[in-house]
Order: C-alpha cells, then sequence, then structure tokens
C-alpha cells in the first residue's frame, strides 16, 4: 500500500501530523472514518430557527464586544433579512476579534439555543464569505483528529487518498450483493462525502448500507483470521489420550452428587477433544455454582489415567488453595499424587515441589502464577487447566502450553459468562462449552437493593443470621484508586463490626495479607469457627462456603456487573435460603442505577453478561484477551448481530473458494494483527 509521504500532495508536516493518528498509508486514511456530521448544505433564515438545532446561517455582523461580566466573553450580533442572531465566545483569540468586526460577511454553524437576547450559538464555526462562496453540496464529515491537524486539512486529505482509486474489492461480487451490500468504494465515498438527502440520525448511528458493508468487512476479517489461526492450530501435534476407562469411574461413584446433563454433555466433549492429536483449545464457562471443576477434574484424571501430568492454575493463592483442596478431596482415594506451587511458598516447600514436578511423581500441579516461570519444568504435561482465564495475560497462557512438548490440551475456564456476540467474534478461535443447567437443590438468592442511610436495619439483619447459626460476608468498597486506601477501609470496618457485635467471631481477610494468613482466616471461615467475614474483593471468586447465606456489599454502585455476580455467588451453596445486601450511596449515576436495576432483577449469568456488554461495550468485558485479539472499531457487537453470524457462516466457504480474496481481505483489514492471535 502506497505511503503518504511517496504522494507529492501530502506536504511534510501533514504526513508527519497524520503519523499521530497511526496513519501512513492510502488504506489507513480512506479507513479513518468520521464520527460524526453536520449538514452545510444550506443556509436557514434566522426567524425560521429552531432551540435546540443545530444550523446554518448566514449575515452580517452589525455589533462586536468584549464583554467582562458576568465573565469575560467576546459577543457579536449576526443580521439577515429575517433578523438577529447572537455568537457568543467564551474562549477565544485576537483573530476571532477581528474575523467578527462589524461590517464582516460570515456563515456560521452550531447549535441554536435561548439566550438573554434571544437566540444564540455557543462558539459556531465560522467562515468568511463572498460572493463567490457556494454552500456545500455534500454533509460535512467530523473526524476524530489531533492538535495540530484541522478538520478542513483532514478533510482535504481524504478527498485527496479518494481521487487516488485505491479503492479495489477484495470480496466477489455475489457475496455482498447477496447481501444486498454496496460496493466497498461505494461505501467510502459515500461516508466521506454523504449525500445531503441520506437520514443524519441513521448516518450518524452507523445503521446506513454504506456503514453496514464495512462492518461486515471488519467482522469478517476479524472471523477469517480466528478460522486460519483454528485451522493451524489443528496441524499442530498433541498427546492422544483414550477415554479413561477406571479413575473418571472411581471418581464419580465417590461423589456425593449426580452430574446434571449439561455436565455430562461437556464432560463428552471434553474427552472427545483429548482423543484428538491435535492440541485441544476449549473455553468452559458456567454460571457461578454451577461445576466446572469437577467437569475439569474428569479432564485431568484421562490425562493422568494416559501417564501425563495435569496444571490447574488459578490467578489467586486464595481460589488456588480452593481448587487444591478440592482435588485432595477427590483425588487422594485414588491415589493421585498432587503438588501445589504458589509464589509465596518457603524455599524448601518449593525445591520440594520443582523436583516432583519435573520427576513426574506429581500427577497434578496446581498453583497460581507460579506455574509458567521458568524454574518449572514438567517431564510430561499433558493438559493445562486454567481457571478464570480472562485475568491472564496472553504471554502468561502461551507460556504455559510451552511446558509441554508436544503442546499440551488447554482448558480454560470463566465463572464470568461471556456474552453469545463476544463468544463468537472475540473467541472465535476457541471451541466453546457451556454449563447452562445449575445442580438441583440450591435455593436461589433473594437481591435487595438498600441505601447505605438504612444501615442500622442491616446490621441488626447480620446479627440475627449469625446468631441463627448461619455465617455472613461484609464486603467492602472497591477504591480503585488506591489499593491502601480500600485496605484501610477493610481495618476500618473490621474495627466496627467488632464493636458492633461482641457476641460474635469476627475475621478479616484482604488482597494485602500474606498467603498463610488468608489461607488461616478462610480455613477458620470455612470450618464455622467465624460467623462474619469482613473481606475486600478478593473473595470474588472461588470461595465456597456452604453455610453462608448473607452478604452485604458496600457500596455497590462502584462495582461492575460481573463483579457483584460473583460476589453474589458466594452464597446460595448450601440448603438455606440465602440473601445478598447492595448497600449504594444515594445520587447514583445513570450508568450505576443501570447496572444495580439489572443485578436486581436477574440471577442469570448469561443474561447480566449480555447487560454489562450493552454498558460497557466489550473492551473491558475482554480483559486482557484484547492485547491478543485487536478490538473491533466500526462494527457493534450489539448493533450488528446479523452481519456477525452472517460473516461467522461465510468465513469457511471464503478460505475454501476464495484464498487470494481473502488474504487481500486480511491485510486491508488487520495488517499483521491477524498473526497476534496466538492464545
Amino acid at each position: 500500500m502506497l505511503a503518504l509521504s511517496e504522494i507529492k500532495a501530502f506536504s511534510k508536516p501533514l504526513v508527519a501530523n497524520l503519523a499521530k493518528l497511526g496513519i501512513g498509508n492510502l488504506q489507513a486514511l480512506l479507513l479513518h472514518l468520521p464520527l460524526r456530521y453536520i449538514d452545510e448544505t444550506h443556509i436557514t433564515a434566522i426567524r425560521d430557527l429552531r432551540m435546540g438545532e443545530s444550523s446554518q446561517v448566514e449575515g452580517e455582523i452589525v455589533h462586536a464586544e468584549v464583554t467582562y461580566k458576568p465573565r469575560k466573553a467576546l459577543i457579536a450580533r449576526l443580521e439577515d433579512v429575517s433578523g438577529q442572531l447572537t455568537l457568543r465566545f467564551l474562549h477565544f483569540y485576537p483573530s476571532q476579534i477581528a474575523a467578527l468586526k462589524v461590517g464582516s460577511k460570515l456563515r456560521v454553524y452550531g447549535e441554536v439555543r435561548n439566550g438573554f437576547f434571544g437566540y444564540e450559538i455557543v462558539h459556531p464555526t465560522c467562515k468568511a464569505v463572498g460572493e463567490k462562496t457556494v454552500v456545500a453540496e455534500t454533509l460535512t464529515p467530523v473526524y476524530p483528529t489531533v492538535a495540530g491537524l484541522t478538520q478542513a486539512n483532514l478533510r482535504k486529505a481524504i478527498s485527496l487518498a479518494l481521487a487516488q482509486g485505491a479503492l479495489t474489492e477484495t470480496l466477489p461480487a455475489s457475496v455482498y450483493t447477496n447481501l444486498h451490500l454496496p460496493s466497498f468504494a461505494a461505501s467510502l465515498q459515500a461516508l466521506h462525502h454523504p449525500s445531503p438527502e441520506v437520514d443524519l440520525q441513521a448516518l450518524d448511528n452507523k445503521s446506513t448500507a454504506h456503514w453496514r458493508r464495512l462492518a461486515f468487512d471488519e467482522l469478517l476479517a476479524q472471523q477469517l483470521s480466528m478460522r486460519k489461526h483454528y485451522a493451524r492450530r489443528r496441524s499442530v501435534s498433541a498427546p492422544q489420550f483414550s477415554p479413561s476407562k477406571q479413575l473418571v469411574s472411581a471418581l464419580l461413584k465417590s461423589l456425593p452428587f449426580a452430574l446434571t446433563g449439561a455436565q455430562q454433555k461437556v464432560a463428552l466433549e471434553i474427552e472427545h477433544d483429548l482423543t484428538q492429536p491435535h492440541p485441544m483449545q476449549r473455553l468452559l464457562q458456567g454460571d457461578v455454582g454451577s461445576g466446572k471443576t469437577i467437569v475439569a477434574c474428569m479432564a485431568a484424571l484421562q490425562s493422568i489415567e494416559n501417564g501425563w501430568q495435569v496444571a490447574l492454575m488459578a490467578p489467586t493463592e486464595i481460589l488456588a488453595e480452593q481448587h487444591y483442596r478440592k482435588m485432595l478431596g477427590w483425588l487422594s482415594p485414588l491415589n493421585i499424587r498432587i503438588a501445589w506451587l504458589t509464589g509465596s511458598q518457603n524455599k524448601k516447600d518449593r525445591e520440594a515441589a520443582l523436583t516432583t514436578i519435573a520427576n513426574g511423581d506429581a500427577q497434578l500441579v496446581v498453583g497460581t502464577h507460579a506455574l509458567f516461570q521458568e524454574a518449572v519444568q514438567f517431564k510430561n504435561l499433558g493438559v493445562a487447566i486454567i481457571d478464570e482465564q480472562h485475568r491472564f495475560g496472553v504471554h502468561q497462557r502461551l507460556a504455559l502450553r510451552q511446558k509441554g512438548q508436544p503442546e499440551p490440551h488447554q482448558l480454560m475456564m470463566s465463572a464470568t459468562p461471556i456474552p453469545r456476540t463476544l463468544s463468537m467474534s472475540y473467541y472465535a478461535d476457541l471451541d466453546v462449552s457451556v454449563i447452562d443447567e445449575l445442580p438441583p437443590g440450591r435455593t436461589p438468592i433473594v437481591t435487595k437493593l438498600v441505601s447505605d442511610s438504612r444501615r442500622d436495619e442491616i446490621l441488626q439483619r447480620v446479627r440475627e443470621a449469625c446468631l441463627q447459626g448461619n455465617q455472613a460476608y461484609w464486603v467492602c468498597p472497591l477504591i480503585e484508586e488506591s489499593e491502601a486506601l480500600q485496605l484501610a477501609t477493610a481495618n476500618d470496618t473490621y474495627a466496627l463490626m467488632q464493636n458492633e457485635f461482641p457476641e460474635l467471631k469476627i475475621s478479616l481477610v484482604h488482597g494485602r495479607m500474606k498467603s498463610a494468613e488468608k489461607q488461616a482466616v478462610m480455613a477458620e471461615f470455612s470450618a464455622g469457627a467465624s460467623q462474619l467475614l469482613v473481606a475486600t474483593t478478593v473473595i470474588e471468586v472461588g470461595v465456597d462456603v456452604p453455610n453462608a447465606s448473607l452478604m452485604v456489599i458496600e457500596h455497590a454502585e462502584r462495582m461492575g456487573l460481573s463483579q457483584l455476580h460473583q460476589l453474589r455467588g458466594r452464597v446460595g451453596r448450601g440448603t438455606t435460603k440465602s440473601t445478598c445486601i447492595l448497600l449504594y450511596q444515594n445520587k447514583l449515576s445513570e450508568t450505576a442505577r443501570a447496572r444495580l436495576k439489572v443485578i436486581y432483577e436477574s440471577n442469570d449469568g448469561f443474561a447480566i453478561a449480555q447487560a454489562d456488554l450493552q454498558i460497557r461495550g466489550p473492551g473491558e468485558l475482554l480483559g486482557v484477551r484484547q492485547s491478543g485479539v485487536p478490538m473491533l472499531k466500526i462494527a457493534d457487537l450489539a448493533r450488528d448481530v446479523d452481519l456477525l453470524e452472517t460473516a461467522k457462516t461465510l468465513a469457511d466457504q471464503l478460505l475454501k473458494n476464495y484464498p487470494a480474496e481473502v488474504e487481500s481481505h486480511l491485510a486491508r483489514w488487520m495488517g499483521n494483527a491477524g498473526e497476534l492471535v496466538k492464545v
């Protein structure tokens, strides 16, 4: 693609300013699309202006002055044959004062509002007009820009790029015509120079056919990239495991519960993956308490029975410890040897664990980030299980996979349900299994929204629950700006609770504690030795105490939907009716109000995740996976679901029948980004 620096019409300063936007060639410039549009295709008489609407007016300056009360401002009066309009500038330069001198003929554009002296426009755009000044023939695009690059210069640069004719089509005509979409060239022309006849609202909402064509192209490029990566991975060799004949059966017989239908279905999908000669890359999702861990344990046993080691990695020591204890309980009777590895271990225990991992004596290794460190050498790693996979970076997951030769199978688990559209797009390179059924006997959690002004009532509720033999959590507010401040808040809350409830045994857990301290506190609470646990959000995942039936979350308005749902899932794990109380401060923002409404009305993690996607967009929900997969810039997963489904359907057909066009399409939309999809 032709570099802008090679085109004579592009000056060095212009090229330098475009580079600040990440634009270095014609292709990138053409795909630098407008944020919005303004209609400068006609002149409105001052008497026909409507408050709240943006309009273009032409007239003569009949008065101009700088005022100083109530604040400094440049005020001018513009007159046409039908009336006068006030122009108000609160920030201005000497050049603007000169341009607004009496007698100047100007064309101004902006939103009309009511002022002290009738209609006015604050900070309008102004152009000097002469006898030959023409009215715009197309809508005027407004682009994302940087300091030093004016809208006028950016529009001129894009017009020059359009004139170069670098608008080649990458898709077969049958593809876009069957979808009733215009050509790529027509779409770019229409978006950079839209007709005044087009619906301006549809244009701004990106719902016109021309916007949809580019959104489809982007979604298709993402699907093609993911499918190519999926095919590449299937060409890599991995250990092949026969289905378990003894260990899985022995485990299931020892359990005090039966698997749900959903668990059985997912377990069979994973079992089949492990019999294949290429590495499994499966994402196992299920709502809080759906029973993902036992399914992962069955996969581990299939590997172990075939003579291969298994690694189970969790993002926090509390969650890793929970897994370790569960695995000990399930697998020790089967004589499975389990090693424990975390960053906080003493040197002696760590070296002992490393030895058993290296010589193969440890059949299952449970730990935290410590598992992918260079010192950890497996004898023959067959399966890597990663819990809460979105909390690990691309390179961390890759490092764990590189611990095995041939490449180990990988099972990623997430208790944070991923909306279907995200799963179809950003996770399209993975096989996805969903446990969509909760074990029988779980009592639904009652969620209550309570103003902080009723705190005394809630304290009494906590006292009653604990004195009746149940346990409770009190979750301290999330303070993102300062972990130290969050710790201070937790300590203060702990002191207040001890003063409020002298008759109760109260514990405190937070992220700054040493691992051994946290483990001791959690073990004490799990055993029922303490009745109330004051905690930070460190308990968000993995904590399983069936006797805990009440949770109070302070400043719930500060937390995201996923986090609130995960925290709420710490109760309702036994047979006692459970309640989660969300304490909130009054004067809620619209976003906070929307979040609390969703969590109050639904216990369904997938419905909550879909609402979270609509409120926050995909970026935050994806977490660190976005560092390995380029984010969508044009397509919107909520708006363009139909285009996403079509792109997913067409991707394999295009890869098979139009390989040259696929490469051209990927080069246009992904550049080298398609190669970033490593895990």
